[in-house]
């Protein structure tokens, strides 16, 4: 056998010893999956656009103009006001969520020492509101147990319960 064929017959067994089985891919791929979510913190990849993005885009475009063609100075501004109101719009959707926050908590407390109906899953509860958890996600202390506000399908004076 001369050294070509030699050399070519190693590779060719290398290359057949170095391919993954269907299991090995299947584990390295569940790996890769499992390392990528405990980097990202189990979050979920969103395709949604942000403010960000649309910044990126805007100075890419910008750096790769062609100089004897510069945008239009129409365009630029155009496009500065779409990210202004793309900026106010989010700011306001955050404003909106502390305020709705806000209005959840003072509704709960205003439950407090009061009779309620609560509806779970399978029960619904009566009783009167005896400790009240404010926050994004309030929650009514009722017979010794707590309940999400969201919970709550009936408010009436203590005494009617």
């Amino acid at each position: 056998m001369d050294p070509i064929t030699s050399q070519f017959n190693q590779q060719t067994a290398l290359g057949f010893s170095n391919q993954m089985s269907q299991l090995e891919k299947a584990r390295l791929g569940q790996e890769v999956n499992t390392f990528n979510k405990a980097q990202n913190n189990g979050k979920i990849p969103e395709h949604n656009l942000g403010k960000d993005d649309f910044l990126k885009i805007l100075i890419t475009q910008l750096s790769t103009q062609d100089p004897t063609d510069p945008m239009k100075d129409k365009d630029f501004i155009a496009q500065m006001a779409q990210f202004s109101s793309l900026e106010q719009m989010t700011n306001m959707a955050k404003n909106f969520s502390k305020v709705s926050n806000v209005i959840n908590s003072s509704q709960a407390v205003s439950t407090l020492g009061k009779g309620v109906e609560i509806q779970t899953a399978n029960q619904t509860i009566r009783g009167t509101v005896d400790e009240v958890t404010p926050g994004a996600y309030p929650q009514v202390k009722v017979d010794g147990k707590y309940y999400d506000y969201s919970q709550v399908q009936k408010i009436f004076p203590a005494e009617a319960n």
